[in-house]
């Protein structure tokens, strides 16, 4: 029920801002628990490893710097668990709004189910990708042509099917001797250069901001409740808190 009431507002500040086009950024954070809650769990903790935590999963509308929707889960829960049925639920929503929607996720997201998922409901995406040996043999093939940017980065593209999706665990290096920091992005929207997919993926470090926002400002890092289930209806009230406040600052900062 909290879910659908942050889905009916979320539509309202959608509604308010015009747009035709929104970019969704799917994104987890880890809430480390102190106590024994109901349904944390070990998991990658990066302040406290080996404490039990919750592992929320977040979606964020980059332009309105809104919540669409998310959840609690177990600390041991692997990032991409429950993301293909998430985007799901999202397009579902907002079928109706006429919307041009794009995703953006990072490495944790690059799975195949997800990819298969976007792609059937029409919607693009821009995902980094890991380092899998069909990514790693084309892009080190002396014939691919780079282009560097007036930032100084080299980029270039390609158009592939992986025959694994099996990460390779090697370095790669481009020249003998030196080594470079190298990132694949897989995106479906041919219509953006290469330079223009890395400098549209960077922008998602907005999404990590919001979870900032939330965790600090709303209290969200904190599920104190014993029960699994009342750390998630807070969670949900905590978030709907967050986009009333939107709400608030669209209608009255005019």
């Amino acid at each position: 029920m909290l879910r659908e009431i942050n889905f009916k507002l979320f539509r309202k500040l959608l509604r308010k801002s015009k747009l035709k086009s929104i970019t969704i950024d799917i994104d987890s954070s880890v809430v480390n628990v102190e106590g024994h809650q109901e349904g944390a769990g070990k998991g990658y903790n990066p302040k406290k490893p080996g404490n039990r935590c919750y592992n929320l999963q977040f979606a964020f509308c980059d332009e309105i710097k809104a919540y669409l929707t998310g959840y609690v889960r177990s600390g041991d829960t692997y990032t991409a668990n429950g993301a293909a049925e998430m985007i799901k639920e999202i397009v579902t929503h907002l079928k109706d709004e006429g919307l041009e929607i794009t995703f953006r996720m990072d490495s944790g997201y690059f799975d195949d189910a997800i990819l298969e998922t976007i792609e059937s409901l029409g919607c693009t995406y821009v995902i980094k990708g890991k380092g899998y040996p069909t990514l790693v043999e084309q892009v080190t093939d002396p014939s691919l042509v780079f282009v560097t940017s007036a930032a100084g980065r080299e980029t270039t593209e390609l158009v592939t099917a992986l025959n694994t999706w099996k990460e390779d665990s090697k370095q790669l290096s481009f020249l003998e001797g030196d080594a470079y920091d190298y990132f694949f992005f897989v995106t479906n929207d041919m219509e953006l250069s290469s330079e223009e997919v890395v400098e549209f993926y960077e922008k998602r470090g907005n999404c990590e901001n919001y979870i900032k926002e939330a965790k600090y400002d709303m209290a969200v890092g904190h599920l104190l409740l014993q029960s699994f289930w009342a750390n998630e209806a807070i969670f949900q009230l905590m978030m709907l808190a967050y986009n009333l406040f939107l709400l608030f600052k669209m209608d009255f900062a005019k």
